[in-house]
């Protein structure tokens, strides 16, 4: 096999196998998922299916790989600083604490810490859906300094997710105020909508409102709120419970738009 080496990696929440030379040059990768082989030449190919053998879990199809949707290429021709799938959870409040860590000691913790714990959550769970057809964007800047904490897209449409900390907290929402143990309502669900609402504008396409209230003990909603979906963190799972509404052509051609900086610019 002339040295022939499988590598495994994940790209978008989906493992590959690749087969390379000794020199670390590509012959063809695996995708377990589609259960295809995709071969770089064909004058290679029993070697490349003698390698993979051991990895090979049932019938594969092989041939040259796919040619790219408009949606990729879109994807590949973005300028990396215009490509905000890299976006960490937490990305502005990361660059906002590297800059300006604050003061070593101080009386209460950082609000902006709670609030980057509340956003890595959630934005780690969206990231889990990857593999169901599902895409997540962080960190989202929209014109004015305001941004959308997550952007999810999928079979089941799209939803802009706001994390909130409510640890340990009882937490009651009355449309538009949510409000934490004794603590004064603040009217947060116009935020929550009017994120939706510029996401809608930017997209052309229905975004749904989605606030998530990260470790709460308790949550009252004496009414349900309009148009807004309120969960928990452990609850996130059911997003993806939602399907039939938007095609994977269309997924994949609205999460190439949404990453490109340039769209949320021109709001």
């Amino acid at each position: 096999m002339d040295g022939l080496r499988v590598i495994p990696t994940w790209r978008h929440g989906r493992e590959r196998l690749y087969v390379c030379l000794p020199d670390g040059r590509n012959l063809a990768w695996y995708d377990r998922e589609t259960a295809r082989v995709n071969l770089l030449g064909e004058d290679r190919e029993e070697e490349v299916l003698e390698a993979l053998g051991p990895f090979l879990t049932g019938p594969v199809s092989v041939g040259p790989p796919p040619v790219p949707t408009p949606a990729e290429l879109a994807r590949l021709s973005l300028h990396p600083d215009d490509d905000l799938a890299p976006n960490r959870p937490g990305e502005a409040l990361l660059i906002a604490l590297d800059r300006d860590p604050g003061p070593a000691r101080r009386l209460r913790p950082d609000p902006r810490r709670r609030a980057l714990t509340a956003e890595r959550t959630v934005g780690e769970a969206l990231d889990r859906m990857d593999g169901a057809g599902w895409h997540a964007l962080h960190s989202v800047p929209l014109p004015g300094g305001d941004r959308i904490h997550h952007l999810l897209i999928g079979p089941g449409g799209l939803y802009a997710v706001h994390a909130l900390y409510a640890r340990k907290q009882r937490v009651t929402v009355a449309d538009p105020r949510v409000g934490f143990g004794r603590h004064a309502p603040r009217p947060l669900l116009h935020r929550v909508r009017a994120d939706a609402d510029r996401a809608s504008f930017a997209l052309t396409a229905e975004v749904h409102p989605v606030l998530v209230l990260v470790g709460a003990s308790d949550v009252t909603l004496p009414a349900p709120p309009r148009e807004v979906r309120v969960l928990t963190d452990g609850e996130l799972e059911s997003l993806t419970r939602f399907g039939g509404v938007l095609k994977p052509a269309d997924v994949e051609a609205l999460h190439a738009l949404a990453r490109d900086r340039n769209t949320w610019s021109r709001l």
